[in-house]
């Protein structure tokens, strides 16, 4: 899958995201690394968070299915902060699936912050999660008009391009 131009700024955490609208002020949306506020964009958190679920393989080809229908949803109206949000849920559905196939109920770090050492064995199925995941994320990074709104947005936002 070839790379996006990186690009953006810090996801800026100080905005009062408790009644702050992206849909109406696209304007103030950092496209920031991976999957930065994903969890705080409205109103295409409470959109798309219900449609997330990787527990399974079935599972998670109906949720990369639901959160790709959306994409589209978002993609036919030109919302990017939309398509990108949907590329965020994507994105953590594959981060997420694999730190559970990775490890055992998902932990990296034991009480006290520190790297397992010996992490436990993780759960083969959240690896086909991940995959089915990954695939649809393929379909939104490759898609020439999520490019071009990609690059459209951080013009418009003199967003400059991250570094590392």
């Amino acid at each position: 899958m070839p790379a996006l131009p990186r690009g953006g700024v810090a996801f800026n955490y100080a905005l009062p995201f408790d009644r702050l609208d992206f849909r109406d002020h696209p304007d103030l949306y950092r496209v920031g690394r991976g999957e930065q506020g994903v969890l705080l964009v409205e109103p295409y958190k409470s959109e798309l968070l219900p449609l997330w679920r990787f527990r399974t393989p079935e599972v998670a080809a109906e949720s990369a299915g639901n959160l790709y229908g959306q994409y589209l949803q978002y993609r036919e109206r030109g919302d990017f902060v939309g398509m990108d949000m949907a590329r965020k849920f994507l994105q953590m559905g594959y981060t997420r699936a694999r730190r559970y196939a990775n490890q055992k109920g998902g932990r990296k770090y034991d009480a006290q912050g520190n790297p397992l050492a010996n992490p436990e064995p993780g759960d083969p199925l959240k690896a086909e999660s991940a995959e089915v995941f990954l695939a649809v994320l393929a379909l939104v990074k490759e898609d020439p008009e999520y490019q071009r709104l990609r690059e459209a947005h951080l013009s418009a936002t003199r967003q400059p391009p991250l570094s590392g």
